[in-house]
């Protein structure tokens, strides 16, 4: 599917590139929910311009630095010294090169490093201050958990907490987005064509992505598509679920699970969950 939307969003960060290539290095945060469109936004931003992209996975913080280190030498044809085995050595090297080298620096599941050295927040928080004034790097940091994103740059304990230039939240596409989109993809599509696609998306870009990567935009359609065997929708809302809210994830699913039967009421749900206190959960499911 090709891009659609995120004009203000995509001038903005355009903006902050600029800015920090021909003034001193930025700090950009991207966030919103899963499959909002965060990469794709970014990567458009910076196209043409020397870019590092670097995605956090769940390896061991060696191994990791060994697959950015092979990345970081294609996308800038520079040596790396091959010795370097932590993240913070790594940030270090790039803060320096980036002294003399403008480039774009792209962390996608920055949130990830909570499960594998939660220091590097407060190591980078150090470098950063070190050599952002003195140096011209374009950094984005994006993150599909929102409220461990929010925990990270908003809580005032946190050691990166102020450090953020800018904070970008995306949302979902908007009706008339997704009016467009039907147009290209399925002109002869009638009112209840475009419906079903925001009430089976809510906008989400990667969801409306799929009915048109399939040529499925019409409500029969649709119907059938997500609703078949080893549809990509079948487990979208328990994996969404386990991401956001970790190990705990079973209390939400038992509160979700109480509310779908009819219990709505906080005392109620906690009665039918052996009277549990679940006043922080319920806060969170409504705020977040």
């Amino acid at each position: 599917m090709k891009f659609y939307n995120r004009t203000s969003e995509l001038a903005e960060l355009q903006r902050i590139k600029k800015l920090s290539f021909n003034d001193r290095s930025r700090l950009t945060v991207v966030t919103g929910r899963r499959r909002i469109g965060k990469t794709s936004l970014i990567m458009k931003t910076v196209e043409k311009t020397p870019t590092v992209y670097l995605f956090v996975g769940r390896k061991n913080e060696a191994a990791l630095c060994g697959d950015f280190i092979t990345v970081i030498l294609k996308a800038l044809d520079t040596f790396v010294p091959s010795e370097i085995r932590t993240f913070r050595s790594l940030f270090q090297f790039l803060m320096e090169l980036a002294t003399h080298k403008s480039f774009n620096l792209i962390i996608d599941e920055f949130q990830e490093f909570y499960n594998i050295n939660e220091s590097v927040y407060s190591d980078m928080q150090n470098i950063w201050d070190q050599y952002k004034d003195k140096s011209h790097m374009n950094l984005i940091v994006s993150g599909s958990v929102y409220s461990l994103m929010q925990k990270i740059f908003q809580h005032s304990k946190e050691p990166l907490f102020g450090r953020a230039d800018n904070i970008i939240k995306l949302s979902a596409f908007d009706l008339f987005t997704l009016k467009e989109i039907v147009h290209d993809y399925y002109p002869q599509y009638i009112n209840d064509d475009l419906l079903a696609l925001y009430a089976f998306t809510g906008g989400v870009p990667k969801y409306v992505e799929l009915f048109c990567d399939n040529n499925v935009l019409n409500v029969n359609g649709m119907i059938e598509f997500v609703v078949r065997d080893n549809s990509p929708f079948t487990d979208e809302g328990k994996n969404l679920l386990i991401e956001e809210f970790g190990k705990n994830y079973a209390t939400y699913f038992s509160i979700l699970s109480a509310i779908s039967g009819g219990v709505n009421t906080q005392s109620e749900i906690e009665a039918a969950l052996g009277d549990k206190s679940i006043g922080g959960q319920i806060k969170r499911l409504i705020e977040d």
